[in-house]
């Protein structure tokens, strides 16, 4: 049992004055733990176990479901409105259904630290998913080689899994499935200079529709909750 750090990705109730809680943790990478709450509405437990709050806790327990002994909060919540707060609920349900649980991710712990603190201080949303959206795949094993962006003398790409970027010679394979445009893919693959000096639409837009082409891919044909929160959008 250590303590460490960590953030509410969902909670649900489970037995009496109990909740089951989805963690993302500092050393133990993704968690489902038990905490008891008590019953009283004012339980400090209860206004602890809320998401974007950052966290100090021990879990005990060998199982696949530990339990929280102890549990403080190390800071304030992140103060998230509207479309960051919308955001922020996207990323932690990518969080629930695509990481494996009990395999540390402390890189991808930290990167989703640096997604709240930009998206609380109100930063461009797009290129802070994109960011996450990557050290994600990363952490999952499926980082881009974007060599044949550079290597290959055709104006656009497709992406196929397990094969990568794959380029387009004929104008049936450009219109039948997504294409990428090289000068896009190759402003991505520099992506430390695109953040510094800011992302193009146009580059924004073939960012955000690839990274969504690889996401649909992992999730099956169940899509998420969370993009519906911007479908709703006022």
């Amino acid at each position: 049992m250590i303590e460490q750090n960590a953030f509410v990705l969902h909670r649900r109730p489970y037995r009496e004055n109990q909740q089951l809680v989805d963690l993302l943790t500092e050393y133990d990478g993704k968690v489902t733990a038990l905490v008891y709450v008590g019953q009283s509405k004012r339980s400090i437990k209860k206004g602890l176990i809320q998401p974007f709050l950052p966290l100090s806790l021990i879990l005990k327990g060998r199982g696949e479901i530990k339990q929280i002994t102890q549990i403080d909060a190390i800071a304030k919540s992140f103060e998230l409105k509207k479309h960051s707060l919308f955001s922020s609920f996207y990323v932690n349900e990518l969080l629930i259904r695509l990481l494996t649980e009990h395999i540390p991710c402390q890189p991808l712990f930290i990167q989703y630290q640096a997604t709240l603190t930009a998206l609380s201080q109100g930063r461009a949303i797009a290129p802070q998913l994109r960011l996450f959206e990557l050290a994600l795949l990363e952490e999952l094993g499926l980082s881009f080689d974007f060599s044949p962006v550079f290597e290959h003398d055709v104006k656009h790409f497709h992406y196929i899994a397990e094969q990568g970027f794959v380029p387009v010679y004929d104008t049936y394979q450009k219109s039948s499935i997504n294409c990428f445009d090289k000068s896009h893919l190759q402003a991505i693959a520099q992506r430390e200079t695109l953040y510094k000096n800011g992302v193009p639409t146009e580059v924004s837009n073939t960012f955000k529709l690839l990274m969504r082409q690889v996401i649909n891919q992992l999730l099956g044909n169940k899509p998420l909750n969370s993009r519906k929160l911007f479908a709703k959008k006022t």
